[in-house]
């Protein structure tokens, strides 16, 4: 057997700018990339007709047809990483195992053990920055710890950024491991349909960018980029995009450090997953009425702006920026619902959902997080449809009947919903 190496794709699903794919055709020889479809992450999915598995199979589709053109090929495989790897050291005379580094708990944990499996076979196993720009222990404080302040790390983060821009970087291409096509599977081989959600293309719009933070806070103008999926599955490099956008405007900017702190966070501190991080928060005495979770998650609560997004959210898999605060604040404020419920729901229906943003968004929503504003930031949905859907153009598209007798009416008065939620909060951080 030819002595090959294994380039692994997970969030990286692309063939330009990939650390892992350069650095394995730089110090290895015969490089086969390889995708592993994760039935521990599959598993877990309920509707198997998830976008984001479509998502997936549609681009690793494309990556094997531009790999044929290179007399190549993708090798796929469905099962337990651990259990692949087993399978593939027999199959191969695998000299390395290159990959870019994934920080969330469960990928670290599935990286330790490939790595001392593949040691104990004398197989190298490397693995690279890639999805960030800076990595987890390269943006500190004076003192040598991670920032718990988004602020600080952005002006850190910034000066960085500037001093050594990132360079984007191409494999060389005739390093590959040459080979006639291996069979490609079908959607329906590892359990799942196509779905019939819109999947939105990778184009970076710098007409949109260059005047996002005056459009960004509009839900009926559909200003946002639409790139957080392709970020998450890393269909585009974040050393291009940060590139390309770092001088057409500073604030699209900033959410992609947001990004990289709520990652760099998350690593740090595992515990974040199921725990407040600010420790006191844990004492909330969250109502968890499932009847009223029901109606949020449906999008029948009698708030307009909540229900659009909502509706918005469970038909297409995606809900504008803003409307994702205004319905996260509603959930814990107004209905003191756990964060973690409505989590759970966004990591169920999100195209772009990543854990270390949702986890991080949502306790930035509850006042649980690393912000520094108080937990009495309450959104009013009414005062913010006057402020962002003042036509109510955004509303009437996802809640037709809204203005009929059709529509219901509030589950719960905004004044005392404020006022309980004041009430339970400062009990709690009192006690």
């Amino acid at each position: 057997m030819k002595k090959i190496t294994i380039c692994w794709l997970r969030r990286d699903l692309r063939l330009e700018d990939n650390t892992a794919l350069n650095q394995a055709c730089q110090n290895g020889q015969n490089v086969l990339p390889i995708f592993i479809f994760d039935t521990n992450i599959l598993d877990e999915l309920e509707d198997k007709h998830d976008a984001r598995v479509t998502f997936i199979h549609k681009q690793l589709k494309n990556i094997h047809q531009a790999l044929i053109k290179k007399q190549s090929t993708l090798l796929v495989r469905f099962g337990k990483p651990l259990d692949v790897f087993k399978m593939l050291s027999e199959e191969f005379d695998i000299e390395a195992v290159y990959t870019n580094r994934d920080y969330e708990p469960y990928a670290t944990k599935r990286d330790k053990e490939v790595r001392v499996l593949l040691e104990g076979k004398n197989i190298s196993f490397y693995d690279f920055k890639d999805q960030v720009i800076f990595d987890k222990d390269e943006i500190l404080n004076k003192g040598g710890k991670h920032y718990k302040v988004f602020t600080a790390y952005k002006n850190d983060w910034l000066q960085k950024f500037n001093e050594s821009p990132p360079q984007i970087q191409n494999a060389d291409f005739q390093k590959l491991y040459k080979t006639t096509p291996i069979d490609f599977p079908e959607l329906e081989a590892i359990g799942f349909s196509p779905t019939s959600i819109s999947l939105p293309p990778l184009e970076i719009d710098k007409e949109k960018i260059r005047v996002y933070d005056k459009t960004r806070n509009y839900p009926a103008l559909d200003k946002t980029s639409h790139l957080g999926i392709h970020l998450r599955f890393g269909t585009i490099s974040i050393r291009k995009l940060a590139l390309e956008v770092a001088d057409l405007n500073q604030t699209f900017l900033n959410e992609l450090i947001w990004r990289e702190f709520f990652m760099m966070l998350l690593c740090h501190n595992h515990r974040l997953i199921q725990r407040a991080f600010k420790s006191q928060y844990d004492k909330i005495p969250w109502r968890n009425n499932e009847e009223e979770f029901q109606k949020w998650c449906k999008g029948k609560t009698g708030y307009p702006m909540v229900d659009a997004g909502m509706r918005e959210l469970n038909k297409t898999g995606y809900m504008h920026n803003r409307v994702r605060m205004i319905v996260a604040s509603f959930l814990t404020k107004h209905l003191l619902i756990d964060w973690r419920w409505g989590e759970a729901y966004f990591a169920k229906k999100l195209l772009d959902y990543e854990l270390a943003s949702n986890n991080g968004n949502w306790q930035w929503a509850a006042g649980t997080g690393t912000d520094a504003q108080p937990y009495f930031r309450i959104f009013n949905p009414e005062s913010q449809i006057k402020k962002f859907d003042k036509e109510l153009e955004y509303v009437k598209k996802w809640v037709p009947e809204y203005g009929t007798d059709r529509y219901p009416s509030p589950i719960v008065d905004h004044k005392s919903a404020r006022e309980r939620a004041l009430k339970t909060y400062k009990s709690a951080l009192e006690s």
